[in-house]
């Protein structure tokens, strides 16, 4: 049984930072593509960032190229997402997400295309 578990979130104020890891299990981890998704209230889930298996290939939304980055740990089965100047529009619940893939190569984007998820951590940033 595949399991995701994020861990990190919580509130900040505008210009801070946060990191989230997500903890996988019960699937073959170096083989699979992660992301991270996120949905504000009222609003529909999005796609944030994603990463290859390996690590090599990631893929940033503009809304927030040049302050988050994606990285993961395949030796510990873990993702993370660093968070820099957060903004009140990053306020959202964050999802992590995976789907097995058997070649290294850059990950797809929508979200119907990921077979697992987490629960959810919330991000606040304060206006």
């Amino acid at each position: 049984q595949v399991q995701l578990v994020e861990s990190g979130g919580g509130s900040v104020q505008a210009g801070g930072s946060l990191r989230l890891s997500c903890a996988a299990s019960g699937l073959t981890y170096s083989r699979a593509c992660m992301g991270w998704f996120r949905q504000a209230p009222g609003m529909e889930r999005e796609a944030v960032v994603t990463i290859s298996p390996s690590g090599g290939v990631t893929w940033h939304s503009d809304s927030v190229k040049g302050r988050f980055t994606i990285s993961r740990d395949n030796a510990k089965n873990t993702m993370y997402l660093q968070m820099n100047s957060l903004k009140p529009e990053d306020t959202a619940l964050y999802y992590c997400a995976a789907v097995a893939s058997p070649w290294d190569a850059p990950c797809r984007v929508p979200q119907n295309e990921y077979d697992y998820w987490g629960q959810g951590t919330q991000v606040t940033v304060p206006s």
